[in-house]
């Protein structure tokens, strides 16, 4: 392990590609892209805050203001969609205008959301703060964010480093959930509000002072590479952005990588963290109980996460996918069954169990991405994700609705159940890229890749 944190860089004097100044040794001889990494890691924590709060909150504006549940599920649909919406473009800003400049921003507009809503007393507000400035804000901090991070920084150990930025918003989710839980049963809703809003303020002076766009900022290559010129800004982002959708739209690949995180999402983001605690709540469950549950399943996300980067460097990624989403199946058809007032050993079993699962997807899905289209990884990864929130974002909503009109989720948990099966099946079916698709050797990401399962 030691060697995962030395200095292996090329940079013990100057030279003619390098920006003038060797590079910045850190304490105990840290390579920079590991500081880089631990920012990145706090920034997506704190930009993860305000996803504790939507499914706490379901309840206590539907009490205050009466607003249906259908419309609670739309504003947070809304803040879903155009998280995943706004990924791809944020990875092409932070080509042309840096990491820094966009990442501290992003989360200004979230802390702006989070405590504009204080104040709101009608159901569009929800909408425009929850929706509109959150999702944008936390969609600039979405997993093309860490792409960026990792691909720019990392050539050695980047599926394990995917893990750990992945498992980064269950470690947010694991510090707030309980906190605003309690919160809101103690103070209400609104402190809760400002808290997470406090949350992303917080982080702003890291990004700003130790976050770096490009090793070469700091005269080092990537950790395990060799040393690359930083790249003139990217002009066009957006433009750009929009040419690599339509080249990979051509593909297979797209769309079944597509379609599968699509269904990740509706069992996650749109159907755990947004219902299960009003799901429990009906069940009689304890609000601070069923948060706690959540929290507890951001545990075993960060376990199973980080554990699912290091099988990533070693295995074939959609075998990885097709078990993910089976267990995950499985497990969801089940949960009806075993919710209820108390915590009971088989409940404990499928938090053990879920969070393991819960974005163990992404190292895998991203390995695949940089397998089929290699330096617009970033971006396509992007437009994947955003599939993943808009899947998300249909399940934020129409989870809602079916509370509305049958007066439970039960039969949310056996559609999920039954769309996580199809997913594994379009993971099995994704074809492997070849030495004839490139003309040469397969591009590969990184060479463990190439070991573990043969396709």
């Amino acid at each position: 392990m030691l060697a995962d944190v030395t200095y292996l860089t090329k940079t013990a004097g100057p030279r003619a590609d390098a920006p003038g100044r060797p590079g910045r040794r850190f304490p105990f001889s840290v390579h920079r892209a590991w500081i880089v990494a631990a920012v990145t890691f706090v920034t997506i924590i704190g930009g993860a805050a305000f996803n504790s709060l939507p499914g706490l909150l379901i309840d206590p504006l539907h009490t205050e203001f009466g607003w249906s549940r259908g419309e609670i599920g739309l504003a947070v649909s809304i803040d879903m969609a155009l998280y995943g919406l706004t990924a791809p473009f944020a990875a092409a800003l932070m080509d042309r205008y840096g990491i820094r400049r966009v990442v501290a921003i992003a989360l200004t507009m979230v802390a702006a959301g989070a405590i504009a809503g204080v104040w709101m007393t009608a159901s569009w507000q929800l909408m425009i703060y929850w929706g509109l400035l959150v999702g944008l804000g936390t969609g600039s901090m979405a997993m093309a964010f860490a792409a960026t991070v990792t691909h720019r920084w990392f050539v050695a150990r980047r599926g394990l480093v995917t893990g750990i930025l992945t498992a980064a918003g269950a470690s947010g989710q694991l510090v707030f959930l309980p906190l605003c839980a309690w919160i809101v049963d103690e103070h209400g809703w609104r402190p809760a509000s400002v808290t997470v809003a406090l949350a992303a303020l917080v982080v702003v002076p890291f990004v700003w002072f130790l976050m770096r766009d490009h090793p070469a900022d700091v005269g080092l290559a990537p950790y395990g590479g060799d040393f690359v010129p930083k790249p003139a800004p990217a002009r066009g982002a957006a433009r750009r952005t929009v040419r690599v959708l339509f080249d990979a739209a051509r593909t297979g690949p797209f769309w079944l990588l597509a379609g599968a995180f699509a269904i990740c999402g509706a069992s996650t983001n749109g159907l755990i963290r947004t219902h299960f605690v009003p799901f429990a709540h009906d069940n009689h469950m304890p609000t601070v109980v069923a948060a706690s549950l959540l929290a507890v399943i951001g545990v075993f996300d960060i376990i199973g996460t980080i554990f699912s980067g290091w099988l990533t460097d070693r295995f074939d990624a959609r075998r990885l996918l097709a078990v993910y989403y089976a267990l995950r199946g499985i497990s969801l058809v089940f949960l009806p069954l075993l919710i209820g007032p108390d915590v009971q050993p088989p409940m404990i079993f499928f938090i053990v169990f879920y969070g393991l699962d819960w974005v163990a997807t992404v190292p895998p899905t991203l390995a695949l991405c940089r397998e089929q289209y290699g330096e617009d990884s970033a971006i396509v990864f992007g437009w994947v994700l955003a599939s993943h929130q808009v899947g998300a974002a249909v399940v934020a909503f129409l989870g809602g609705v079916a509370r509305d009109v049958f007066g439970k989720y039960d039969v949310v948990w056996y559609a999920a159940g039954a769309l996580c099966a199809m997913a594994a099946l379009m993971s099995l079916v994704i074809r492997r890229r070849t030495a004839d698709d490139t003309g040469g050797a397969p591009d590969r990401a990184e060479p463990a890749d190439a070991g573990g399962l043969s396709g």
